[in-house]
């Protein structure tokens, strides 16, 4: 991706003034979000990709606050975040459906966690995942058991997150002993006028009731686009795409031959034309449907 500026934090800079000078970006509506998508995907139109990452900003601002707790700057959290959001921009492909919110928070968790993960001493890279998973999971999981505070956990909390994590007890008193270090609290002020707190920024997993309907209805619509899509496929087209594309197990080139009396390349160059329709078809109708058509 071609290089642009967009605001940083340095190590000794002013967080609040970062957090408000980020808020400045708008974001962006659905529609608009498809076109600067499909400007910067098909014809490298820089503008497009830096209004998608600047407007995605508070985004990874929000993932980074969750993972203060590991003693590093928060400057360089943030900014291995922005190198995860430029990374989703650069691959995202509106035609897919989904946002780029939804796509771009996984590349963000990914670099920060690999930062992190270059960065602890206590955590070497040969680590296994369960290992890391421990990591990433364990202030969260002493919340909810209600013993962030304790020193070493009681044996019966240790157990309980050596089950779940699938790892050892040792491991988990082990971890524990590492991420005790101080930490800040939670209250403390973004500002030194005393307004926001930092726990205000923190990022919630867990989905609220609005994130909710509005996947159920996008899921709704793409289904609605699907099948209209497959009324335009013959018989044969929509029983081979069914057959090799949508069932849960996918029925062989050569089963499908013997039914159809053709050869298996034939089934296969069926099967591609089909799909390559359908997706031409699908595109066409959501574009419609973003378009008010």
């Amino acid at each position: 991706m071609a290089a642009f500026a967009i605001p940083a934090l340095n190590a000794d800079g002013h967080l609040s003034r970062y957090l408000s000078e980020i808020r400045k970006f708008p974001l962006l509506e659905p529609e608009e979000e498809f076109m600067l998508a499909k400007s910067w995907r098909e014809h490298g139109d820089v503008e497009a990709a830096h209004r998608m990452v600047t407007s995605h900003l508070r985004l990874v601002a929000k993932i980074a606050m969750g993972y203060r707790g590991y003693g590093l700057p928060i400057a360089e959290i943030i900014s291995e975040g922005n190198v995860g959001l430029m990374q989703a921009v650069k691959r995202f492909d509106p035609d897919r459906g989904f946002r780029l919110a939804t796509y771009a928070m996984w590349w963000v968790r990914a670099s920060i966690q690999e930062y992190i993960l270059h960065s602890w001493s206590l955590v070497k890279m040969g680590t296994t995942a369960a290992q890391k998973k421990l990591f990433f999971n364990l202030r969260r999981i002493k919340s909810q058991l209600k013993a962030i505070e304790e020193g070493d956990m009681s044996p019966e909390n240790v157990k309980k997150i050596a089950t779940d994590l699938n790892v050892s007890e040792g491991e988990v008193v082990s971890m524990n002993r590492r991420l005790s270090a101080p930490d800040h609290s939670l209250n403390a002020p973004l500002r030194i006028d005393g307004e926001g707190e930092w726990q205000d920024w923190l990022v919630d997993d867990s989905p609220n009731q609005e994130t909710l309907l509005g996947e159920r209805q996008e899921m709704s619509e793409r289904h609605k686009i699907l099948a209209k899509a497959m009324g335009t496929l013959n018989a044969r087209e929509r029983r081979i795409l069914q057959a090799r594309r949508l069932e849960e197990e996918a029925i062989t080139l050569e089963d499908l031959s013997a039914e159809f009396g053709i050869s298996r390349e034939r089934v296969r160059q069926i099967e591609v034309r089909a799909f390559e329709k359908l997706q031409k078809t699908m595109r066409k109708l959501a574009t419609e449907q973003r378009m008010g058509v």
